[in-house]
């Protein structure tokens, strides 16, 4: 049992001394009676785990919930993404396709267009690799 926990402890060691974590959110324009806020960005914050050059997979806040996040890169900037809810996950789907543009170090921004149910949105992201 012992080597069992270390065996496990040491995997998840290494697994997150290689990863590379990103943290991200879209930017969200508030309604014409409100102004600008912290909220417009923190809204829809989340957290992927980059699994290899390919991949990434993690969680974004979407309202009160939480909803599971994939990504996989076409290029260096350029990526697919699929986000869906935690309940009704098939049903409710959103699919998109954006790029990454560096701004300065590890800090992007992230256009992006998104459709769900046949209507499509553009939004502005902006992220950080960890």
């Amino acid at each position: 049992m012992k080597k069992t926990i270390l065996t496990t402890v040491i995997a998840l060691f290494c697994l997150s001394a290689s990863a590379q974590f990103r943290v991200m959110s879209n930017v969200t324009t508030p309604n014409e009676d409100a102004s600008w806020s912290v909220d417009n960005f923190t809204n829809n914050l989340g957290l992927g785990y980059q699994v290899n050059d390919n991949v990434m997979v993690g969680f974004q806040k979407n309202g009160d919930d939480y909803d599971f996040l994939g990504r996989y890169s076409l290029s260096n900037d350029m990526y697919l993404s699929v986000q869906a809810p935690t309940e009704g996950a098939t049903d409710n789907m959103t699919l998109g396709f954006g790029m990454s543009i560096k701004l300065w170090n590890d800090l992007y921004v992230e256009p992006n267009y998104t459709t769900k149910d046949d209507e499509g949105s553009f939004n502005v992201g902006l992220s950080y690799k960890l």
